[in-house]
C-alpha cells in the first residue's frame, strides 16, 4: 500500500528537495564563513526536520488507513498474524525512509564532480562521519517509524495519526535536549547519567564522530520493539 499511494513519492521528491536546498546552504555559509564542522556534519545535524514530518506522512496510513477504509477487518482473517501484519507495516515504512537518507549521498557526490578542489581537500566525503551518521539513522529510525506505527493504530484517523506521531517524535527529540539543560541546573550526576543516555542529540555527536556506543543501539531497538509490540496488542484489542 506504502509504495503505490502517490503521496509517499510526492513526501519523497519533497524530502530531497527540502534536503538539498539545507545541503546547498549549508555549504554557501561554509565558504562564507570557515567552520571547524564539516558539511557533511552539519547537514546531518538536521535530521529532525525531515524525521517530524516525513515520518508521520510514512506511517499515518499504514494502520488508521486500513481501519478507516474497512479492510483491516478483512487483512485480520488473512492466515497472516497481527505481528506480522505490524511487522510488514513497520518495514516499509522503515526501508523507504532509509532509501530517502541514502539517496541524500547523491547530494555531495555532484558537489564533488563539480568541485574537485574540495574534494581533494577531503571536505565533502568524509568516510568516518558519513559511516557513523548513517549508522545513527538507521538505528534511530528504529525508534521513529515505530513510534509512526504506535499512532497510527490507536486511531482510524489518519489525521489524528500524523499529528500525533509528530507531538510524540517533537516530545522525544527535543525534550529530551530541554531535560539536558534542566538536568544540568540541578547538578545531580546520576540524573544527568540517565538523562544524557536519552539524548538524540548526543548520540549523533559521538557516532558522527566515529564514536560506536553501544548502549543507543539498546535504546532505540529495545524502545521501537516495544512499541511495536503494543501496536500488535492495540489492532487485536480494536479487531
Amino acid at each position: 500500500m506504502l509504495l503505490i499511494n502517490p503521496s509517499t513519492y510526492i513526501a519523497g521528491v519533497l524530502f530531497l528537495c527540502l534536503m538539498g536546498f539545507i545541503y546547498w546552504a549549508i555549504l554557501r555559509s561554509s565558504v562564507n564563513a570557515a567552520t571547524d564542522v564539516l558539511p557533511i556534519v552539519q547537514f546531518f545535524q538536521v535530521f529532525w526536520i525531515p524525521v517530524f514530518f516525513v515520518v508521520p506522512l510514512l506511517t499515518m496510513r499504514s494502520i488508521a488507513g486500513e481501519r478507516s477504509n474497512g479492510t483491516l477487518d478483512t487483512l485480520m482473517t488473512t492466515p497472516a498474524s497481527r505481528v506480522a501484519v505490524i511487522l510488514s507495516k513497520f518495514s516499509g515504512a522503515y526501508l523507504f525512509y532509509i532509501l530517502l537518507w541514502a539517496l541524500t549521498l547523491g547530494f555531495p557526490i555532484i558537489t564533488q564532480k563539480l568541485h574537485p578542489n574540495a574534494a581533494e581537500a577531503g571536505a565533502l566525503l568524509d568516510t568516518a562521519s558519513i559511516t557513523g551518521s548513517f549508522i545513527f539513522l538507521a538505528v534511530s529510525g528504529v525508534l521513529f517509524i515505530s513510534i509512526g506505527i504506535m499512532a497510527s493504530s490507536v486511531t482510524r484517523s489518519q489525521l489524528v495519526a500524523g499529528m500525533l506521531s509528530f507531538t510524540t517524535l517533537f516530545v522525544v527529540v527535543v525534550g529530551g535536549q530541554q531535560l539536558g539543560n534542566l538536568a544540568e541546573s540541578w547538578q545531580a550526576e546520576w540524573l544527568n547519567a540517565i538523562v544524557n543516555y536519552l539524548q538524540i542529540f548526543e548520540h549523533l555527536d559521538d557516532f558522527s564522530r566515529g564514536i560506536i556506543d553501544t548502549r543507543p543501539f539498546f535504546y532505540y531497538t529495545s524502545t521501537g520493539l516495544l512499541l511495536l509490540g503494543l501496536s500488535t496488542l492495540v489492532i487485536e484489542a480494536k479487531a
